[in-house]
């Protein structure tokens, strides 16, 4: 076995070293600590906190890949040694998983069937050709019990087991955090008396691992979000897309932070041509239709990786470097709201009077900016990354939708939804392909946006009362 990082796999964990670095600098600042304490004060925070945090684990899990060898495939010699290792790549989610790679259907079937969703012609011993629906070869029942009695008793098993993993974890932190014995820390917990919301946050977290500990359980005798049109299992193909809607969600937005921060702050502290030609780019970068203007850009990039096929050795890499590529596209034309913004902002605060003085002493431009314009800033900044996250997601689904998101090997919920409108169509109609990228899309777009409702009610010093 070897492992294997992707260009989006070494984003992702210098990524979560940045969050840590970032989270350690905060908590040595009694200010921003004491900001960061009051957005988590609202339940409605914290329960959205928690949403997210459950969606970054997967993504995480999704994030290292490793191959492994071929049996027998080492070629030896005297002065080295080669080994061969299989085509594909597999992920921690993967593995986690395999019992649903594996155990591949023939055709479409409904959640929790038992047989395939449309009748198919069979001939009988005595070649009489009749219509029937076939059994589903990976579903297991158990001897003796009905379908509805065997999901019952599975359901119960999996809940109980979901709950004490999670109380087992609650109790962990409880009794790290805090001070007092663990019989008052528990008592302040169950009547709310804490500091931050953690009732709250235990139950969202206790809602979610039961529910993913459940399904998961399930998933090893029953498809409990169905199959689609080649028998690929709906539950795995829904987790395997959260890693890419969560990339193009936060890469891309770090990816044009610098570009609106460097270039807003310019235009609106420096002005004259620099503010000129700045204006000049984004209004000439928003006069083209922003769909256009990304559809051509992955077009010529498509073209490229065809005529370039040697560098790739799987077809994981092929589409992780189309998703890196579409990341850069989203990013370099999706800066021009933020630089507008900042600009104006930065305006206003080059007239405050602190400013004014700051330049009085001779105090130099870029110590100005980075200890009186910048903090003044953050506010916008961070709450714009919120918006443009869901933003982002949104947008992922609706480029995969006609045909220049992801490469169409990727899972996706906009490839999902791409190949559930022919679905739809069907007679009877096939839901559930569009019915799960909608919900698992939804859980996450709703919790970013709730959170950065409470991001901006707290430091946007408009909104404060």
């Amino acid at each position: 076995m070897s492992l294997t990082l992707l260009w989006t796999d070494m984003m992702v964990w210098i990524l979560i070293v940045a969050l840590l670095a970032w989270g350690w600098v905060v908590s040595r600042s009694p200010q921003v600590k004491k900001q960061w304490h009051t957005i988590f004060r609202s339940p409605v925070a914290m329960a959205s906190a928690i949403v997210l945090i459950f969606y970054l684990f997967f993504t995480l899990l999704d994030s290292v890949h490793m191959r492994f060898h071929v049996e027998n495939g080492s070629v030896k010699s005297s002065a080295s040694e080669h080994v061969q290792y299989r085509g594909e790549m597999v992920s921690l989610l993967d593995l986690l998983f395999s019992h649903t790679i594996e155990k591949t259907e023939r055709t479409y079937s409904a959640p929790f069937a038992t047989h395939e969703y449309t009748k198919s012609i069979v001939v009988d011993e005595n070649d009489v050709t009749r219509q029937e629906y076939l059994p589903l070869k990976h579903v297991k029942v158990s001897k003796g019990e009905s379908e509805r009695r065997d999901i019952l008793q599975r359901s119960l098993t999996a809940t109980m087991l979901g709950l004490c993993v999670s109380l087992l974890f609650v109790f962990l932190h409880i009794a790290l955090n805090g001070k007092g014995t663990f019989g008052e820390k528990v008592r302040r917990v169950w009547y709310g008396e804490t500091e931050l919301p953690w009732r709250t946050a235990y139950l969202a977290f206790t809602l979610l691992l039961v529910t993913f500990v459940w399904m998961y359980m399930l998933s090893h005798h029953y498809h409990v979000l169905g199959t689609d049109k080649v028998g690929g299992d709906v539950f795995y193909q829904s987790l395997k897309s959260i890693r890419t809607g969560v990339l193009i969600g936060i890469l891309t937005t770090l990816v044009m932070l610098p570009v609106s921060i460097v270039l807003g702050i310019s235009a609106g502290f420096f002005g004259g041509w620099i503010d000129d030609v700045i204006q000049y780019i984004y209004t000439t970068l928003n006069s083209i239709p922003g769909v256009l203007l990304i559809a051509g850009a992955v077009l010529v990039m498509q073209v490229m990786m065809d005529n370039n096929p040697q560098w790739f050795e799987t077809t994981l890499e092929r589409s992780d470097l189309r998703l890196l590529f579409l990341i850069l596209i989203l990013g370099m034309t999706s800066w021009t709201g933020l630089c507008r913004l900042l600009r104006a902002e930065t305006l206003k605060i080059s007239q405050v009077e602190f400013v004014t003085a700051a330049k009085a002493f001779g105090v130099s431009k870029w110590k100005i900016i980075f200890r009186h314009i910048m903090p003044n800033l953050m506010h916008i900044i961070l709450i714009s990354v919120v918006l443009d996250f869901s933003a982002l997601v949104l947008a992922e689904a609706v480029l995969s939708y006609v045909g220049v998101g992801v490469d169409p090997t990727m899972y996706s919920w906009g490839n999902m939804i791409n190949q559930a409108r022919l679905e739809m169509a069907r007679e009877p109609m096939v839901w559930w392909s569009l019915f799960s990228a909608f919900i698992f899309m939804f859980i996450l777009v709703l919790a970013a946006n709730l959170l950065s409702d409470r991001i901006q009610k707290v430091l946007d010093p408009r909104s404060r009362s």
